[in-house]
Formats: C-alpha cells, structure tokens, sequence
C-alpha cells in the first residue's frame, strides 16, 4: 500500500469492520495498449519477433477448462500464426505439465519454434520441470541459466537446482531477493539460524507470508539495535500492512522523520489507546511539516485525543491552513460546540459548511442528515430540496447515489415524477447499492427484498482478459494466458515501489494478488485507489476504473461451482450467496474474526454445531470443517435458508439476522414499519445496515456485470 492512502484519513481495518465499497460507474471497456506499460527497473526483457496481439486466438482459451481448449490449442498449433502457435504450445504444454503427462509435455516443448519471444525463459522453465517430471535431467535449465541468467524465470529452476547446489541458492538470494522463492528459502534457513540479512529480506519481501509477522517481531527483538532508520521505515510498513498499529507506530517512531512516518506514529499509538504519545506525535508533525497534508489530516485526528474544549484549536487551524478539510474540521467543531452548548455557534458553523464549503463531504453529510429529518415529519418537498442541492454541489460524493434514489422516493410519494431520479442513480452511480434500488423501482427484473431468494441469474463470465497497465511483456503474456501463480511471481519481481506505488502498480499488484487467490489485499488494493488525492492520479484511477480487470478484479467469482451447487439445493439465489460471502470473507477459507467466525460464510463455531444437530452430520474437527470449503458453504447455505424461512423469505432480513442474529430483527420488526427502504435506512446496528447494503450492493454489482441481459440494460445508461 503507497503512503499516499493516508491522505484521506483512511486505515485498514479488519474485514469485520469493512462496511460497502464506494465505487464509481462502469463505462465502456477501453484497451491499454502495450505501449502505455511500465517497465520496471533492473528487469532483463525479452525482445518478441512478434507483437502483442489483442485478437490472439490463444488469449480466447486461455480462461476455457484444460479439457476444453486441448483440441482448439492443437489446432492453433499445426494452423495458427507464429506467435498463435507459440502462445498455444505454451498452453498446452503447461495443461499437460499439470496434468503429470510430462513425456507428452516434452514432445510439444521439442517441436517448438526457437524464435526469440518474450515467454522464451518461461518455456525453457517449464521443458526443464517437465524434464525433471519424466525423471531426465533438466538440461533445458542449463540454457535458461546461460542465456536469462538475471531473469525472473530462473528463481523457480535456481530453487530447484539449489536443492542440490547450495551456491544455486545463493545465486537466487543475491539476483532476486523479492522472488517468493527466495523468500521461502530465507525463512527455512532461520528455522536453524538467525541472520539479520534473511529476516530484513523477509521484512521488504514475505508481507504474503503467515510468518510475516513473527519475522517483524524476531528482527526487532534480536537486531533492533542494529536496524538503520530506513530499515524501521520497512518495519513499520510491514506492521502497519498487517493491521498491527501499535508495533507499526512505535517502527515508524525510530524512522527517518517524513509528514508519512509521524502521522504514522500518532495515529498507530491513537488507535492503540495510547493517548500521550499518539498528542505528542500529533504535535510534532504539525510543527515540523506545518503546511503537508498529513498534517491537516493528523490535526483533525488529534481532537479526538483531546478534552472537547481544547480540541477547538486545532479544528481552527485547520479551516485556516487546509482548506480542503475545512469542511470536515467545521463539522467537528460544530459538533463540539454543540456538546459545550454553545448552540448558536455550532449553527453558525454548520451554516458556513453549506455557504463556504458546499462541495465538501460535510456539507453532502449535513444536508443529507437535514434531508432525512425532514422526510420523518412528513417534509417530503424540503427533503427533495435538499437531495437535489447535495447532487448538484458534490455530485462525486459518497453520498450523492443515496441522494439521488431518495430524491426519486420523496418525488413519487409526493405525485411528481421519479423515473429521471431513478434513471439518474443508475446512469451515475451504476456500482451502488442505490442502483440496485433504483432498478426495482424502475421495474426491471433483478428482484426485490420479497422476491430476490428465488431468481437464478444467468452467468457469463469473462472470456478472455485484457493487459494490465503495468509490468512486462512477459508478465503481460502469463497473466493473459491464465498463468496466475507464474505471473504473480514474476511481479514479485519487478514490483520494486512497494511502499509508494503509481496508480498503475497499485491496481496491477491487486489485479495479481486477487489471481492467486489473496482476495482480501487484492479487493483492497484496487477499491484504496479511491483515497488518491492527487488530480492526476485520480484521473487515472477513474481511468483503469473503466476496464473490465477492475470490475472483474473486485468482483471475483471464485468457488462458484460449489456456490452454484448449494444454492442450487437450498433454493438460494446463487449471486446473492456469493455477494454474501464476499462481504463475509473475501473468499478468504480460513479467515477469522475477532468474534471467532470462521472461513468463507463466517460461521461462528456455536452457529455450526446447532446447524450440524439440525441436518444430522457429525460435531467432530469442527474448525477443520469451518475451514473446508464445501463444508463452509454447506452449512451456511443451510443457515441462510434458515434465515430466510424465519422471515418468510424476505432477504432483507435474513441477511440482517445472518449478520445481527435473529432476535435483534424480529426486535425491530416489531416496531413496525411501512416501507422496505425505510426500514434499511433506519437499522439501529450501524454494521448491520452497513452490511444489508453492502450484500445487496454486492448482489447487484454481480448482476450487472455478469448477467447479460441485466448488462445490455446497463449499456443504455453508461455515460459516454
């Protein structure tokens, strides 16, 4: 994660406590042609006879089952074009690689073309690992070696060789010390020793690792004395990236000083509780970097540490010296003269948020606060007013779909046309939640709360995938032909701005990360592009946000034979599971929360067990079960079955009680209710009502990506 996420005040949080994702609208695919990717430095590049071809036939099996494409590859191999033919041997040779078929591997590896081509050390690569399969040695190795020797390919072979020939492994720790192989060499070699260089190369390189943490813990305590200021600076972006604030703040602490690592240092000892260091810190940035935008952000941060009172201060300096968090500094300030009150000051204040800064997000938050308030008592004209003067002022902000659906709510209660508002919410905020709502409303066939359990959407998925906006020809063509876990290697590899990524390297470092399945940093990686302040680097971001690798990226559908089968049998809607699952854990099977639930439908052991009594199977290895996918997914399908035949299939709240529990829905349904939308927007647990628009948010973003009738309907609303 780049240092410029913390501009906007942003902190990971754990999954548990992630609510929606803003996101913004899905316009007409674009392709970055080859010619826009970056290069990375000290990378030895293959020069390619032929060119990137976007039409590749290759890349049109690439995503179709091994199977499937075995006889379309040969035919591409005896028919296709040079570099067609290249593409599909490599495909097929992989398939049979990876089907143990290593003789019929080596025959498609022998009959090829020796024609220099960027995936040229891959292919000698895999004929070596083939080679070594059929139990010959992997003479292919040796010419991988003589002629890539600084390639990124030659890790797997060097890790191989090494097995043998320590020197081979010293020769990959020195050439590529970011390659994953040399980061599991380094930790198995500190299983028996202790090294400060293998546990600094694990600090800059393993952040992927389960040891990860532990490695950080080892090199403080063993080396700390020894640790250069940059090498803390490593440290505490490695804690910090784990979600470890306190051990991160204190890293940062011994840092060189940057407007990044005092920030750092507050607030990681903020939201460790430890409030003297966390107003020290705070202090020090603002008198050391009095005009960086850290500091604007540290000193709105810092009133929360602070008695109300003198929290003041601070707030003023900010509307004086920051004017892009004037707004939000206004709002805290009216918030707190209110707590002091002083009644007439804090509307003051809040009237000079709607008059000074009436395209900030708290001007957006205030009149959609002062919109719903209105609408309680039956205002409905004024609540229009007020969601139409927040679209016009800050059409951009996080708040402007919600806006906009209520608009059409209070306009059709009120006899006046509703379609524009409607039609509105779906053409510039296509992603939201409010979306969806504004399909139903619309009439379009997506289902409602009462109706969605029982549709079973058609799927299409992707047939072939687009180039990425950074990284190599070579790492272009692996991830184009499917190759995910060779493609994430070798960015390992050309990765080399880790802690201050361009949007470019950020996005194709999630892209890459969600391949091999780390879903939760790779969703991350691309939906933190939002937090990017610059005008530039947002431009971009909007930009790649109009590619189909994003949407795909933070939509992905893995387990979907296992989803489809269970929701199948459950009578669920299978993109609604998945949407839920997505919410619950990233797809992540054995993640935990810090109340305990376990793995993909995050299910609390206590849940389990009374879900097993109820279906007969056996309590035994429960957590081992949790964590088995199809085990997961089985019984909590059955789960939100039972959820949705409690409530009578209304999945409005069969997804909040999966998330609150049953007797906390049935509480607030009976207090009565008139009206669906009325009900969500007023649930009392903010993660629960975080979590229904996050799972029908989900749901729709599936809908509308995937299924195409749903996706055609789309194409009429995108804005040109």
């Amino acid at each position: 994660m780049g240092k410029r996420l913390i501009d906007l005040g942003k902190e990971r949080l754990p999954l548990l406590l992630l609510g929606g994702v803003s996101l913004a609208s899905l316009a007409l695919i674009v392709f970055f042609g080859l010619a826009a990717n970056r290069l990375l430095p000290d990378e030895q590049t293959v020069e390619s006879t032929t060119p990137l071809s976007e039409t590749s036939k290759a890349f049109q099996l690439a995503l179709q089952p091994a199977e499937v494409r075995r006889d379309m590859l040969l035919q591409l191999i005896d028919a296709g074009t040079d570099n067609d033919a290249y593409l599909a041997r490599y495909l097929l040779a992989n398939d049979l690689l990876n089907q143990g078929q290593a003789a019929d591997a080596l025959t498609v590896f022998e009959n090829r073309h020796d024609q220099p081509h960027a995936l040229a050390p891959y292919m000698l690569l895999k004929q070596g690992q083939a080679e070594l399969l059929a139990g010959q040695s992997p003479t292919s190795w040796n010419q991988l070696l003589a002629n890539y020797d600084t390639h990124g390919a030659t890790a797997e072979a060097r890790y191989e060789l090494g097995k043998q020939d320590p020197a081979q492994w010293e020769a990959l720790l020195e050439k590529h010390p970011s390659h994953p192989r040399a980061v599991e060499i380094a930790l198995q070699q500190l299983k028996t020793g202790t090294s400060k260089d293998k546990l600094l190369l694990v600090a800059t390189h393993g952040l992927y690792r389960d040891e990860y943490e532990a490695s950080l813990d080892r090199l403080t305590k063993e080396y700390g004395n020894e640790l250069t200021p940059e090498q803390w600076e490593t440290v505490g972006f490695g804690y910090w990236e784990n979600l470890r604030y306190e051990k991160a703040s204190e890293a940062y602490a011994k840092a060189p000083a940057s407007p990044t690592t005092l920030y750092r240092t507050a607030r990681g000892a903020q939201i460790a509780k430890k409030k003297v260091v966390a107003i020290s810190a705070y202090q020090k940035l603002a008198n050391t970097y009095p005009n960086a935008p850290e500091t604007g952000l540290g000193l709105i941060k810092l009133v929360d540490s602070l008695p109300s009172k003198a929290g003041l201060a601070p707030l003023d300096q900010v509307i004086k010296a920051f004017p892009d968090r004037a707004g939000e500094a206004l709002l805290k300030k009216a918030n707190i003269l209110e707590k002091l009150n002083s009644a007439t000051s804090a509307t003051n204040a809040r009237t000079s948020i709607l008059n000074q800064y009436s395209d900030s997000e708290a001007a957006a938050e205030l009149r959609l606060s002062r919109a719903h308030k209105a609408a309680k008592t039956n205002d409905l004209s004024t609540a229009r007013q007020l969601a139409e003067e927040l679209i016009q002022a800050n059409p951009q902000s996080e708040l402007a779909a919600e806006a906009s659906f209520w608009a059409g709510k209070w306009s059709q209660k009120l006899g006046q046309d509703s379609q524009s508002a409607y039609v509105r919410t779906l053409t510039n905020y296509p992603e939201s939640y409010f979306a969806w709502r504004s399909a139903v409303m619309l009439g379009w066939d997506v289902g409602d709360f009462g109706s969605v359990r029982y549709l079973a959407p058609e799927v299409s998925l992707p047939q072939q995938r687009t180039p990425l906006p950074a990284g190599s020809e070579t790492l272009q063509l692996l991830y184009r032909l499917g190759q995910n876990a060779d493609a994430w290697s070798l960015w390992q590899t050309e990765f080399k701005n880790i802690q201050d990524p361009t949007v470019a390297e950020q996005f194709t470092d999630g892209v890459m990360r969600v391949g091999v399945g780390d879903n939760l940093d790779g969703i991350f990686m691309l939906t933190s592009l939002a937090w990017r302040n610059d005008a530039a680097e947002q431009a971009e971001y909007q930009q790649l946000k109009t590619t189909p690798n994003y949407w795909q990226t933070v939509y992905p559908f893995p387990f979907s034979d296992l989803i489809q089968a269970w929701s199948q049998q459950r009578q669920l809607n299978p993109l609604l599971v998945t949407a839920l699952m997505r919410q619950e854990s990233r797809f992540e099977p054995k993640i935990r929360s810090s109340a305990n639930a376990i793995g993909l439908m995050q299910l609390i052991p206590s849940t389990a067990d009374w879900v097993l009594g109820q279906i007969g199977e056996s309590k035994n290895d429960l957590d081992a079960k949790l964590e088995t996918p199809s085990e997961n997914i089985k019984l909590g399908t059955w789960y939100l079955d039972y959820t949705h035949r409690e409530y009578n299939d209304n999945s409005m709240f069969a997804v909040a009680s999966y998330n609150a529990g049953p007797g906390a829905v049935a509480d607030w349904i009976a207090r009565g209710y008139d009206d669906p939308d009325v009900f969500a927007k007023n649930i009392p647990f903010a993660e629960t009502k975080g979590y229904v628009e996050a799972v029908f948010g989900g749901y729709w973003n599936y809908l509308r990506l995937y299924n195409p009738t749903i996706s055609r309907q789309m194409a009429q609303y995108s804005i040109q």
